[in-house]
């Protein structure tokens, strides 16, 4: 089937856009580098098969979709976590994880760390009996021949207009019952309208009409964290691994379920195999930097994040990382000097809470980071 794209929630401007490789060019780039690590990554965690491993954080979730999300996630580390959305309200952003495939990268969080949507194009058969459970078909969309459907409700869907998009989406099943991507794509907006429950109901649909399709898994896997079912989201995205290891998504979202649970190697491991398997994957490189700094390997860390700042030069995240590393190291003119970059780019790097449910931040950084704010208060 021909896949296609679309952001699943619009992402809140930010200051500053950051210096960041176009993420078109970088997504078509074959993630095929680090297979081994990113094998031994999933194996390496306790029996995680035949387990739905809980949720990967999308602190948003996703939004988890969002912020997203990639990802969706009230919760963000082991630190400190946060009840999950409830139905009906908008999840917080998750710049943590990746969010759903197709959720769009919230402000400091880079645009190539968020994996393209992917959706079936519309099915050249109808079925006249839809199951039981779809709300009515509207009239208004009796007319409309399903193809005409399926693309307004991609590009509702796209647009960030999960309200719209939810009646198109449930008109599309009305007649197409047996269209998987059209249940995961609907599952995509329900998570991004704030009910990560229907969201899962509606993967595990799209994954009994096929379940071969790692979309879908990784798709409920961002709602599994938006709940903070950090177990059922690992087991999803562990699936993937195993027939694909070096998929940079899940590798991502893994490493934060990692951190979740407190495994902060596996979870350096984890984003340090999903920056290997996507050339560009800034994101994934600043947070395996900060499970380094977590674990006490505070050269490489101040490493990388330098690294990161010399191509990214506005990349507030990995500004924020060096200045709480410096402040450590005693460094404070230079770390003052990075903080006034961070502060300036995106000011949430001032909120720990937000570093540590929202972005995911390990607990050591973000302790470095609030003395230093003391300090400089």
């Amino acid at each position: 089937m021909t896949r296609q794209s679309f952001h699943s929630a619009k992402a809140s401007p930010q200051p500053h856009p950051p210096a960041l490789p176009d993420a078109s060019a970088l997504q078509a780039v074959p993630a095929r580098t680090s297979a081994t690590a990113g094998f031994l990554c999933a194996l390496q965690r306790v029996a995680i098969t035949g387990l739905l491993l809980a949720a990967l954080l999308m602190a948003m979730p996703v939004a988890a979709l969002g912020a997203g999300g990639l990802a969706a996630p009230a919760p963000a580390s082991a630190a400190g976590t946060a009840p999950p959305p409830a139905a009906g309200t908008a999840p917080p952003t998750a710049m943590g994880r990746v969010p759903a495939r197709g959720s769009p990268a919230p402000p400091g969080f880079p645009a190539e760390a968020i994996p393209p949507a992917v959706f079936a194009s519309p099915p050249s058969t109808l079925s006249a009996s839809p199951p039981p459970g779809l709300p009515p078909s509207s009239s208004e969309f009796a007319a409309q021949p399903l193809s005409t459907l399926f693309q307004q409700a991609l590009d509702a869907s796209r647009s960030g207009r999960f309200e719209a998009a939810l009646p198109l989406w449930n008109a599309v099943l009305q007649r197409s019952p047996a269209d998987a991507a059209a249940w995961s794509n609907r599952g995509n907006v329900k998570l991004g309208l704030g009910d990560p429950l229907a969201a899962i109901a509606d993967q595990s649909r799209s994954l009994e009409l096929e379940p071969d399709n790692p979309d879908a898994h990784l798709n409920r896997g961002t709602a599994e964290e938006a709940l903070q079912r950090w177990d059922a989201a690992a087991a999803d995205y562990t699936w993937i691994l195993e027939r694909d290891p070096a998929d940079a998504s899940a590798l991502y979202n893994l490493g934060n379920v990692q951190g979740s649970r407190g495994d902060w190697q596996q979870s350096r491991a984890c984003f340090e195999a999903a920056a290997l398997a996507r050339p560009g994957f800034a994101m994934a490189r600043s947070s395996a930097a900060l499970a380094a700094f977590q674990l006490g390997d505070l050269e490489a860390a101040e490493r990388e994040f330098r690294s990161l700042i010399r191509r990214y030069p506005l990349f507030a995240d990995a500004r924020a990382g060096l200045t709480a590393l410096l402040w450590q190291r005693g460094a404070r003119g230079e770390a003052e000097s990075h903080w006034a970059a961070a502060s300036g780019l995106d000011p949430r790097y001032r909120q720990s809470e937000w570093l540590l449910q929202i972005r995911r931040w390990p607990p050591a950084p973000v302790e470095a980071l609030a003395k230093f704010l003391q300090v400089a208060a």
